[in-house]
């Protein structure tokens, strides 16, 4: 009886299984029966290689045969068997007939009915025994491959998502897989925590309370199972109060005897880097202490020289700005006060204030003063130098009553709309000298001390996949003269609530191309001093390696508007992420859409420049690296207690409704999704052609000016040609992007580093970096800047008699070449740049 098609099919298939194990087998036998088996096994091996050497012909039937192969021998000498599917081509009905007695299919096809069952029987047990051993299997391995993806608990499969990447560390996730695994992770309650800890005492740098927070955070990081984790040590000089002698404030006579003391109420309160002994003179009110003020005080005629300046906090200048400003205006000395106009209208928090002082630095700059531009490593010595930014007159930060004390009783004019504040008991005046009685001065005396400090930066990185050499930075501030709640603790938490997150997501199947690392920086009170130090360090090659810095300090200090003091390059990626985020305060709608409700455009709101005292200016203005802080605020009632006495935890809870916690969070997510975006992306996304717009609108003023300028022969037209050639080479690279093939690793490397290097372009490399250290050419400070040279030749319409032709044309040189420089290095090679200059 012929078996069926179907049966035949069976058969064959389980056979092909068991086959070549059972003969595999029986080769291993040492009976007589097994010899016996071998030889005839042998026999059919030799007519199943000449069946294999007939041709091939389109319309064939599957056949199988059994091969031993030589290599990999066993004891005896005969190799592994292995299965093949063969085709053979029926040439006549006889072969249908006597061609299965020729292989392994004959020996199923024409066995017995009864030995089929057996054979059928014996497949479906194997088959059994083999399922439920890789069932087994799976259930006891799933958890140990790191890279298969494990989210919400599910194994996700590599051909799970249509589009994702191969590599040989696993499946590469999708961008909006990753936003779901951050958000997952984030905790709230963490960020509080950490906050509480961080500021229950004060922790300035050098001191123990200092020494164990870093020790603290140190094991925080090493716990996280980072790639690396190391610390970054450097010597500098930091100023402190001198436990000798308190700063003092007096009003004395003519003679110079002491009339009344009016010493600051806390010896804590002070300002680094103060210029130090003794000023006596009178009294002048200098409304913010901004350079404009000084103007309006010079063209009103009033004497400065040698008088004692007293301002009041903000104006959008730091203190070091108000000092400089003092000084260069012939001032003795400054004192700087909390208003209470610019304090949050709630009647705690003004009685609060009244013997309140904030202290801050006043060291124009960044970094170590006595070894400007230069890293303070151990052991290296430097000639004696210090920065141009230290002032050289005294500067103490008072309190409102103490400002109250002495502005009653000051003489002069009224004070212009605008300029008067709200101390009690004080009719505003400019001043002179006091009431009565005649010849009353104020004298002033600071003695702070310079001290050494081993300083620690803590850092820890997860390693990129891909890029491993370019890294995404993210940094907080650790230390604080105060408890420092909202200058310090909110910063740390985010850093290692970040550090922690990310760790979490790596260990479930994120695969960064670009390294990440964590940095929790010492001495930030004193001028970003750590961060600074570690950017001098390793400033040849950060513009090669750094992507993008992100600074978490002062994250919080309202709940309605989200501030981003930023580099142009980073906007486009502040605009994604806006869109993707609930606002905190107002849910149902994204950060994007309440800032486009309020009636002007989010870029308006939201956007910012980089400004002196914030953490990620010197990465820009010094470094040439992108960099951001963001910052969570309100317009009409922001947290007054940075850099005071009072800026606890309590505090800030109360002044954010208990919502530490989840505000903490909506800024965590906001920088983990840019980071998410810079280590996920083939293309780093930043905009190129950002710069374009900033000089176009420099060279609009210019022509304002062409006529003046042509009257001393002076030409704008370098300029312009040196932006149109920047403006081509941006929109060309932008190009050759968008028709790239991004798989191609060493192209889009290539754009990457160009790319990378866009901010560090707009460093004059014309200036010393010793003596300018900030060489950006827009955010920098200096007279190679575009501000500077803006202000010189607006005296052109205001002063002609003052605007400096020399000054000028060397201040357009250095403008123009630094811009044709950028122009010509992101044009790429030196074959592919278009120089009509």
């Amino acid at each position: 009886m012929t078996p069926s098609p179907d049966v035949d099919v069976l058969f064959l298939s389980v056979t092909l299984l068991l086959g070549s194990r059972l003969e595999l087998h029986s080769s291993y036998q040492g009976s007589e029966s097994t010899v016996c088996t071998q030889s005839h096994s042998n026999r059919r091996m030799e007519k199943v290689q000449a069946l294999l050497t007939r041709p091939v012909r389109p319309s064939s039937r599957v056949r199988c045969a059994i091969h031993r192969h030589r290599g990999g021998h066993d004891d005896d000498g005969e190799g592994p068997a292995h299965v093949e599917m063969n085709f053979f081509q029926p040439e006549s009905e006889e072969d249908l007939e006597s061609g299965p007695t020729n292989d392994i299919t004959s020996l199923v096809l024409h066995l017995p009915r009864e030995q089929k069952k057996v054979v059928l029987y014996l497949s479906l047990t194997s088959l059994l025994i083999f399922t439920t051993a890789f069932l087994l299997g799976y259930v006891a391995f799933r958890g140990s491959c790191r890279y298969c993806g494990d989210f919400d608990g599910e194994l996700m499969p590599i051909d799970d998502m249509a589009g994702a990447e191969q590599t040989p560390w696993g499946r590469v996730m999708h961008l909006g897989e990753l936003r779901e695994m951050l958000r997952k992770y984030l905790k709230e309650e963490k960020i509080e925590s950490t906050v509480r800890r961080v500021s229950r005492t004060n922790h300035p740098p050098g001191s123990p309370e200092g020494n164990e927070l870093a020790s603290e955070i140190l094991q925080n990081f090493r716990q996280l199972h980072m790639d690396h984790t190391w610390t970054d040590s450097h010597y500098a000089t930091l100023q402190f109060p001198s436990r000798k002698q308190k700063n003092s404030l007096w009003i004395v006579d003519g003679q110079g005897e002491m009339v009344e003391d009016i010493s600051p109420e806390n010896p804590l309160d002070y300002c680094a880097y103060s210029g130090m002994g003794t000023a006596t003179g009178s009294v002048v009110y200098v409304n913010y202490g901004r350079q404009e003020d000084f103007d309006l005080l010079v063209s009103w005629g009033v004497p400065l020289g040698g008088a004692l300046a007293v301002a009041r906090v903000g104006g959008g200048v730091s203190f070091a700005e108000k000092v400089w400003h003092a000084q260069q205006a012939g001032l003795g000395g400054v004192l700087i006060y909390p208003d209470p106009a610019d304090i949050p209208q709630d009647p705690r928090r003004l009685g609060l204030f009244h013997n309140t002082s904030i202290s801050e630095h006043v060291h124009l700059g960044s970094g170590d003063p006595f070894t400007p531009g230069f890293p303070s490593f151990n052991h290296t010595q430097f000639p004696p130098t210090q920065s141009s930014g230290l002032p050289l007159i005294p500067a103490q930060p008072i309190s409102a009553n103490t400002a109250s004390k002495i502005l009653s009783q000051v003489t002069g004019a009224e004070c212009p709309r605008g300029w008067q504040g709200r101390l009690p008991y004080v009719r505003c005046a400019l001043g002179l000298g006091f009431n009565a009685p005649s010849g009353r001065r104020l004298k002033m005396g600071v003695y702070n001390s310079m001290t050494p400090v081993l300083l620690n930066n803590i850092f820890a990185s997860i390693e990129g996949k891909i890029e491993p050499d370019h890294y995404i930075i993210m940094g907080a501030q650790r230390d604080s003269w105060d408890p420092g709640a909202a200058k310090a603790g909110v910063g740390t938490a985010l850093l290692l609530e970040l550090a922690r997150t990310f760790s979490s997501m790596v260990d479930n199947g994120f695969c960064p191309r670009r390294s990440l690392l964590f940095v929790s920086w010492d001495a930030g009170d004193f001028g970003n001093v750590g961060a600074t130090e570690w950017l001098e360090g390793y400033l040849s090659m950060l513009h090669l390696k750094a992507v993008a810095y992100f600074s978490l300090d002062k994250a919080l200090l309202g709940d309605d508007n989200l501030q981003a003091y930023t580099s142009p390059l980073l906007v486009d990626l502040i605009e994604g992420v806006i869109k993707q985020v609930e606002h905190p305060k107002h849910s149902g709608k994204s950060i994007y859409t309440h800032a486009e409700d309020q009636g002007s455009s989010w870029r308006s709101q939201i956007v910012k420049p980089l400004y002196l005292n914030s953490g990620a200016y010197s990465f820009t203005a010094f470094g040439g690296v992108p960099a951001m802080e963001l910052r969570l605020t309100e317009d009409r009632r922001p947290y007054p207690f940075v850099n005071t006495q009072l800026d606890t935890m309590q505090r800030l809870q109360e002044m954010l409704q208990g919502r530490v916690g989840p505000l903490g969070r909506s800024v965590a997510e906001l920088v983990g999704l840019m980071v998410l975006r810079l280590a996920h992306d083939h293309v780093l996304a930043l905009d190129v052609t950002c710069y374009s717009g900033a000089v176009l609108h420099f060279s609009s003023q210019l022509k304002k000016f062409s006529n003046e300028l042509q009257a001393r022969g002076l030409s704008p037209q370098w300029v312009f040609s040196a932006r149109g050639d920047y403006n081509r080479a941006a929109e060309t690279l932008k190009d050759a992007i968008l028709n790239s093939d991004v798989q191609d690793e060493r192209l889009t490397r290539l754009y990457n580093t160009r790319i990378m290097r866009v901010e560090y372009y707009f460093l004059s490399q014309y200036v010393s970096a010793v003596e300018t250290p900030f060489r950006h050419v827009l955010h920098g400070r200096g007279d190679h800047t575009v501000c500077a040279l803006t202000e010189h030749l607006s005296l052109l319409h205001s002063n002609s008699s003052r605007f400096d032709e020399a000054r000028f044309r060397r201040q357009l040189a250095l403008l123009t070449w630094t811009l044709q420089g950028a122009a010509n290095a992101l044009s790429g090679d030196v074959w592919n740049i278009d120089n009509t200059f």
